[in-house]
């Protein structure tokens, strides 16, 4: 498979059931070191050579199918693709030599080379499901470790570039999409209670990122004194909470702003049915008016599955290979604008 292939599919951590509510999707990452190299930031360019060779050939002989990237072989436009499809970061994006990535064909599972850890494992299921993301991260962590000698302390745990990941080197990570608690304006308070914690709220893609679309990553912090167990049902139970608090504030929104909330959704639906020029940004925003009101039962021609790819197929990226040329952004908001009349025309009479 190609990424000319992909980019007309969703990835299969995408497809969340109708029962999980505003979970999109789990992750797990876990962060490792070779311990007879310097880390990334500090290696010299044979030592990172000799990690990318070294874990390829590993790759290369498993079992299970891994498609790869080599960051010097591709293309500015497919490295932006893959990290719009959350398969590697911005960090790995801007590298070039002796770093990539190795992914399965149904995207759940991606392992990094050579970011800011020599191995950056990422593991990603459908709806809430920590458990499951952990169970395919760490059965891959457990095939490298036999074939690889990790930087590892007695006393600290696994030894990461950045101190912050030292322990464990685990990364949980939720993604929901919270549109009642902001409708009702009531995310700064949860934001501020989460972080005192121990848990992070990022955007969609990660840190450093808006919470576009009224989607937010819960992630925790703390990697080091705990185990592998108690840091995901800690976030589990987080992530319940806050799912709690989001039905609760959509109830809130049904009950006391009934007629702003249909004019919100039915406000998406016309300017996604009829716009000539759209951003991502703003897309993204009445996609995910949209996705409420579906969650809502105030509309019932969409896919929910096909609303979340959309999330993705609508990025700048993305555009551009399925146009199969470089677009500048006006021309971008014109085509993102022609494919979501596209779609809405579809569902409409698909639905009649």
């Amino acid at each position: 498979m190609t990424l000319d292939d992909m980019v007309r599919l969703h990835g299969s951590w995408l497809e969340a059931g109708t029962t999980e509510g505003p979970v999109i999707s789990s992750r797990i990452r876990l962060a490792r070191n070779l311990e007879d190299y310097c880390f990334p930031g500090w290696a010299s360019e044979e030592e990172n050579h000799a990690v990318w060779k070294q874990t390829a050939a590993i790759f290369k002989d498993m079992d299970s199918p891994f498609m790869n990237w080599s960051m010097s072989d591709t293309s500015a436009l497919d490295k932006e693709i893959l990290f719009e499809r959350h398969l590697i970061s911005q960090e790995l994006a801007q590298e070039d030599d002796s770093c990539g990535v190795f992914v399965t064909p149904d995207e759940r599972l991606s392992i990094m080379v050579n970011e800011e850890d020599h191995i950056r494992i990422q593991s990603l299921q459908p709806g809430l499901d920590l458990q499951g993301a952990w169970e395919v991260a760490d059965k891959i962590d457990d095939a490298l470790e036999a074939k690889l000698t990790y930087a590892f302390s007695p006393k600290l745990g696994y030894l990461t570039s950045c101190p912050s990941n030292v322990g464990t080197g685990l990364r949980a990570s939720v993604m929901l999409h919270l549109p009642g608690l902001v409708l009702m304006e009531e995310m700064d308070p949860v934001i501020n209670g989460i972080s005192k914690i121990g848990l992070a709220v990022r955007g969609m893609w990660g840190e450093g990122t808006e919470a576009a679309g009224n989607m937010f990553q819960i992630s925790n912090q703390i990697t080091l004194g705990r185990r592998e167990d108690q840091i995901i049902a800690h976030l589990e139970q987080i992530v319940l909470e806050l799912i709690d608090h989001e039905n609760n504030a959509r109830i809130r929104l049904m009950n006391e702003k009934s007629l702003m909330m249909e004019d919100h959704i039915a406000r998406a639906r016309g300017i996604l049915s009829n716009a000539k020029l759209i951003t991502s940004g703003e897309a993204l925003n009445l996609l995910s008016s949209l996705r409420l009101g579906l969650d809502l039962g105030k509309i019932d021609q969409f896919s929910r599955r096909d609303l979340d790819m959309l999330f993705i197929s609508i990025q700048p990226a993305h555009l551009q290979k399925l146009e199969n040329k470089e677009l500048k952004p006006d021309e971008r908001d014109v085509v993102r604008a022609a494919m979501l009349r596209k779609y809405m025309k579809s569902a409409t009479n698909n639905s009649e």
